[in-house]
């Protein structure tokens, strides 16, 4: 685990890996398992072009599937492809499709928008202009420079949104620590099991932006998030946080850029010199 706060399935580097797609009428597991993996056909189907400069073909259409909206919580195969026909990625090689939250970011700009345009059920293919991938720089050595890139999609699943409610700090002291950590202690369960260094621990948390908006959250994945603390798995501010709590306890983290992911941010996601504000659950220490 790098030294990030888990940001989910952040498409700066998910949807990069290796294999071939399968031919539009086979099964998910045929076409995991075959030899011969090519781009589906789009011939005698329209392509429709979004005002950002997507587009996108519906191959197989399902009119009473779940529909998707932002914050909808999604599983997809797919398989991403340079505009040569060369495949850089497939979930149907792994046999797993990729899970994301949609409209937060986690993923490329082009996914964002593009998988919110099907519904549960349905197939496609998104051509995707390079200011919607992955920038004038690419990455290297996978993604060219001021690349376009194709996926044929499928939508698995879909589940409704999850709504998140923030702490409530009204009345609260902000409590701040030496290194600049402000915190709340919105509930101390009083358990003895305390969070400490080199112990694996597991917490439930949601991130805030400046403006109020959630950038991540393992509340809306329904899956905690598991590390050894005080090593430098997570951000600074976490390795301070989570070691202020005991099992049970809920605080709310207001992290200085500098604890957090400093002068630089980590695009798309997080800005340059961004104060974030976490709301934490600590639910284990092993």
């Amino acid at each position: 685990m790098k030294k990030v706060i888990i940001l989910a399935v952040l498409i700066g580097a998910a949807i990069i890996g290796a294999q071939q797609y399968g031919y539009f009428n086979l099964t998910a597991k045929e076409m995991q398992t075959s030899d011969e993996i090519v781009p589906w056909d789009v011939d005698g189907k329209d392509t429709i072009t979004t005002s950002t400069g997507l587009k996108y073909v519906v191959l197989k259409s399902n009119p009473e599937g779940h529909k998707i909206v932002k914050g909808s919580k999604v599983k997809v195969h797919y398989s991403g492809f340079l505009m040569d026909g060369k495949l850089f990625d497939s979930s149907f090689k792994r046999g797993q499709p990729l899970p994301l939250t949609v409209g937060k970011g986690q993923v490329i700009a082009g996914w964002d928008e593009g998988i919110a345009l099907f519904k549960q059920g349905e197939r496609g293919k998104l051509i995707i202009p390079y200011n919607l991938a992955y920038g004038e720089r690419g990455m290297p050595p996978t993604i060219p420079a001021k690349a376009d890139l194709i996926f044929d999609i499928e939508i698995v699943e879909v589940e409704d949104p999850i709504e998140i409610k923030p702490f409530d700090i009204n009345g609260l002291e902000m409590k701040t620590t030496a290194s600049g950590l402000k915190y709340y202690e919105v509930n101390r369960s009083g358990s003895d099991t305390k969070a400490q260094a080199q112990r694996s621990v597991k917490v439930h948390y949601t991130g805030y932006l400046a403006n109020g908006q959630i950038f991540d959250s393992s509340i809306e994945r329904g899956q905690a998030i598991t590390f050894t603390l005080g090593v430098g798995q997570v951000i600074p501010g976490w390795d301070e946080g989570i070691g202020l709590m005991s099992v049970g306890d809920k605080l709310r983290l207001v992290i200085p850029y500098q604890l957090a992911y400093g002068e630089a941010g980590r695009a798309p996601v997080i800005p340059p010199k961004a104060e974030l504000t976490f709301d934490v659950e600590l639910m284990a220490v092993h």
